[in-house]
């Protein structure tokens, strides 16, 4: 989780830079549009004291600013569709970027929702788990029950003695050891020298 998170923020940080062109051209293209709107009015104010003038002088002069106007404009419109192309494809890059963090979050989502069904279900394991350990425990002698929560406070409470060794602490027992042991009556309660959790003996041969 905490990886998508790191993800998240690195795709967020260069959405932010993406937005940051793509609104740096959404500006240059708007000042274009506003240059060529100026041009159109001038040439078009031009045109009309063209039509009305009776200087040759005049005419000339205003003739060779309608051609400067004209040039200025095909260089604008030039402008302009390089950058209406820059701006196409730096908003298909943020789409693109917003697709991610998309997916990211969905992913986050996911997981998160899976870690919260992981915790009810474990959660209902161990309740489950509580009220049978309750159950069998009423059903033991408190002095062994107040023993075991004794040994399980500070380790391992109970553990199997199996093929000579203690599932508690793994250590195999000595010869003398599981002599005693093997001598211990069937409802006797006997430990681990080791490390002292309640050893419940299996049905198998102590060799």
């Amino acid at each position: 989780m905490q990886d998508l998170l790191s993800q998240r923020q690195s795709l967020s940080a260069e959405l932010t830079r993406l937005l940051g062109v793509r609104d740096d051209l959404t500006a240059e293209l708007s000042r274009i549009e506003s240059d060529v709107a100026i041009v159109d009015a001038r040439a078009s104010r031009d045109a009309e004291r063209l039509a009305a003038t009776t200087s040759p002088k005049d005419a000339q002069g205003l003739e060779h600013e309608l051609a400067s106007l004209a040039k200025r404009k095909s260089d604008l419109e030039d402008a302009e569709l390089a950058v209406m192309e820059r701006l196409e494809t730096a908003e298909s890059e943020v789409s693109a970027q917003e697709a991610l963090i998309a997916a990211v979050n969905d992913e986050g989502a996911r997981l998160s929702a899976d870690g919260k069904t992981a915790v009810a279900e474990a959660t209902a394991r161990h309740e489950t788990a509580s009220r049978d350990r309750a159950a069998i425990a009423a059903t033991l002698p408190a002095d062994l029950v107040g023993l075991y929560e004794r040994l399980s406070a500070r380790g391992v409470g109970a553990a199997l003695l199996r093929d000579r060794t203690c599932e508690g602490c793994r250590m195999v027992l000595a010869g003398t050891d599981l002599q005693t042991i093997r001598q211990a009556a069937d409802d006797d309660v006997v430990n681990c020298p080791e490390c002292g959790c309640v050893l419940v003996r299996t049905d198998e041969p102590h060799p």
